[in-house]
């Protein structure tokens, strides 16, 4: 039996509410599984046939989560004749039983996204058309976007607004490309996953007798994480449930943080626009989040437009204050968030995997990786992989080791035809044939190309590769490294090829190259600094030497590793410390999110999102600076901390405010929690000195001065050597270390 007691009044409305349709707002931490799977054992309880109960999902782990939640209520045979499963696991199954309608044998192959790809290189191929104007990522893009807008290719072509964006992307034949993509899946029977909506689409708007025995087999419909659904498997909803309109939606429209993939929040935002008579739950109990957290968060979406108005509370205790690190610069940052989490764990007994460091973008994990690993903290990178492992990465990095070392085969092997250069895999098959069979290095016979048995032309497209590698060779012994890697990557091409695509993938890739690059040249500042070589082998010397702690100690077993992530992956996760790092404008907003109002409110509502994962200590960091487009720009603080009340009136405040801005702690309606003092924020400034540049005073510093360094931050000279222009001083700083600084080249201020 279902026993509603275990809900509270609010869970237990929306369980019980199955004669009109409903919207359930769930906040953060809500429990909004726990209601799903609740009313559909509800509804089986009450009497509805397991099989006549639709419940779409968005990842197989949500479907198979609730199946085993909802066989503890109902028992497994009940549960097992559920129709329940993700968007296109459901809507394959139903063009399956109905592939005639559709013109497709029973039997269809579902293409997956290298398999789309691929059909879609071989068009362009076919076409004649330029792979490096038409990547195939990026057409792929395109029709996918078009499908999920329900556009047939036939309406792609007759339409002046998407001709006109293809002409602006040089892509105008994506078009023709697309009407040929989807008459070659239907010669191989087979559908993509954006098939599988569409085609579902189309069966039930052409055929309206089909459509109806669908209405008429599913009684109750209920949709997982609605604010997620893109135009497709809305209007698929709709077909469903315009009849009947026995319908239960369940989402949190300040969690909507996908539009890049073409989620459209206005699918929960006009709901009852479009059922009238729709009852509208508000799930606002978080069972997650201290009430500190909450509050906080809640103040920021507040700050949204576009939204259904809640008011989130919660019966934990008020909780920990809320950090702010002010750091001196991205190395800075990097630090300090090191230290606070040996500080969590040694004295509040916070496990490693309970912590997660969030960051807007890939590129931003390499600063704590790198002083995550040199401090010997576990950690791993979620959902996707080490900076110095992505693809893009590792080609410039063998460059820079042809560079220095041309005999290095496996480098060799990696670029030698990348960017594409004509070499293909039967010219490079001699090449290698050569040197296996005249024990020779590979290098060793590309330097003598025109021995090989090859055409002319492949002996050319050889000897440019050799000479090519050549002049970085020669550049390396004397070139300083940030000089020689904008040369590499320039002269190779990769910059121009990494940089061709926009979309999201595309753009990641592109923010890594920029972040590899600006290491680079943060590096050589550094080197020469503190005297020391800034050579492109003492960078490789330094990946390489970061690369190789023992990965075993990395992922201790006993006490976990600490998450780094995205905020985007971070979604529906949770953790007892999180720390929400790089909080300056156009890092977090972005710069695209500042474009457009509707881009600002998704970028907050991914920073709610990121605050929401906190259950107990939530931090954030901001930098007065960070080394960006290859020299060291000034940051302003992010405009959320101050819609969170982290800071004054003014966002472009230095100083940040002491003060707490007042506010009600919202009591639930039933039983409420007594009163407790409030606390907003715990705010850690690293200076309260003010700094002055002494140009005069700048080469002489003693044992004892107390220096504010652009990038290390705040540090007490131990120890000075020479003097003149080769003057060193031994400083100790507060979060980067002990260095050595030569200084007449050393960026420092005296503090007063």
């Amino acid at each position: 039996m279902v026993n509603l007691n275990e809900l509270n009044e609010a869970q237990q409305c929306a369980v019980k509410c199955c004669d009109a349709p409903s919207l359930i707002i769930a906040g953060a931490g809500s429990g909004k599984t726990r209601v799903l799977t609740y009313k559909i054992a509800w509804l089986i309880e009450q009497g509805m046939a397991p099989e006549r109960i639709l419940a779409l999902t968005f990842t197989n782990k949500a479907a198979n989560e609730m199946k085993e939640r909802i066989a503890r209520q109902v028992g497994q045979t009940e549960s097992s004749r559920l129709w329940m499963g993700t968007f296109h696991s459901v809507f394959s199954r139903i063009l399956r039983y109905e592939h005639e309608a559709i013109g497709f044998s029973s039997n269809y192959t579902i293409y997956d996204q290298t398999d789309s790809k691929a059909l879609v290189r071989t068009i362009i191929h076919e076409m004649g058309l330029d792979d490096k104007v038409y990547k195939a990522g990026s057409v792929a893009a395109r029709i996918s976007a078009a499908k999920n807008r329900l556009v047939l290719p036939s309406q792609y072509l007759a339409s002046p607004q998407t001709q006109n964006a293809d002409r602006a992307a040089k892509m105008p034949a994506t078009g023709e490309i697309y009407q040929r993509y989807v008459e070659r899946c239907r010669m191989a029977e087979a559908m993509d996953f954006d098939d599988l909506l569409l085609y579902t689409w189309l069966l039930f708007k052409n055929r309206p007798d089909i459509c109806q025995k669908y209405e008429e087999r599913f009684l109750f419909v209920l949709v997982d994480e609605y604010q997620d659904t893109n135009f497709a498997q809305d209007q698929i909803i709709w077909q469903l449930t315009r009849q009947r309109q026995r319908v239960a939606v369940v989402g949190d429209d300040a969690q909507s943080i996908y539009s890049f993939r073409g989620a459209n929040i206005n699918n929960i935002l006009r709901f009852r626009e479009r059922y009238q008579g729709a009852r509208l739950f508000k799930l606002e109990q978080n069972y997650r989040s201290t009430q500190t957290i909450v509050d906080a968060a809640s103040r920021l979406i507040a700050h949204n437009k576009g939204q259904i108005p809640k008011d989130v509370y919660s019966r934990k205790a008020v909780g920990e204050p809320i950090d702010l690190l002010r750091c001196y610069s991205d190395i800075d940052e990097a630090a300090l968030v090191m230290k606070r989490i040996k500080e969590l764990h040694n004295r509040r007994s916070v496990s490693f995997d309970e912590m997660a460091v969030l960051y807007r973008t890939n590129a931003q994990s390499r600063a704590f990786e790198e002083v995550l690993r040199k401090n010997a903290v576990p950690y791993r990178i979620y959902g996707g992989m080490s900076f110095y492992q992505r693809k893009e990465i590792k080609d410039v990095i063998a460059y820079f080791r042809l560079a220095v070392n041309p005999h290095d085969e496996e480098a060799l092997r990696r670029v030698i035809n990348y960017p594409a250069r004509g070499i293909g895999d039967t010219t490079f098959g001699r090449v290698c044939d050569e040197a296996k069979k005249t024990h020779r290095t590979l290098w060793d016979v590309l330097a003598d190309a025109d021995a090989l048995d090859l055409s002319s032309g492949a002996k050319k497209k050889l000897r440019e590769f050799c000479l090519l590698i050549q002049e970085f060779n020669e550049a390396a012994a004397t070139t300083r490294a940030d000089v020689l890697s904008r040369l590499i990557v320039d002269k190779s091409r990769i910059r121009e090829e990494i940089n061709k695509g926009r979309d999201p993938e595309d753009i990641s890739r592109q923010e890594n190259l920029q972040e590899l690059m600006d290491n680079i040249a943060s590096f050589t500042a550094e080197c020469i600094e503190q005297s020391q070589s800034a050579s492109i082998s003492h960078y490789l010397q330094e990946v390489s030497l970061l690369s190789d702690v023992d990965d075993d100690n990395l992922q201790s077993k006993e006490e976990g590793v600490v998450t780094l992530m995205t905020i985007h992956a971070a979604k529906g996760l949770e953790f007892r410390a999180v720390f929400v790092v790089g909080m300056e404008e156009e890092l977090f907003p972005s710069p695209m999110a500042l474009e457009t109002p509707m881009g600002l409110e998704e970028e907050r509502r991914l920073c709610y999102v990121a605050m929401t994962r906190a259950e107990e200590f939530l931090t954030f960091t901001t930098s007065k600076s960070r080394f960006r487009y290859g020299k060291v720009e000034q940051m302003q603080p992010s405009r959320f901390l101050q819609e969170i009340g982290l800071y004054g009136t003014s966002r472009r405040d230095d100083s940040l405010s002491q003060q707490r801005p007042q506010t009600q702690m919202r009591r639930p309606a039933v039983s409420p929690a007594p009163a407790a003092p409030r606390r907003l924020s715990s705010v850690t400034e690293l200076s309260n000195t003010t700094t002055a540049v002494k140009k005069d005073a700048q080469m002489s510093v003693s044992v004892g001065d107390v220096i504010v360094h652009e990038r290390f931050g705040r540090g007490r000279v131990i120890a000075t050597a020479d003097t003149g222009v080769d003057a060193k001083a031994t400083v100790e700083f507060e979060n980067a270390g002990v260095k050595q600084l030569l200084l007449r080249f050393a960026k420092f201020t005296k503090a007063e």
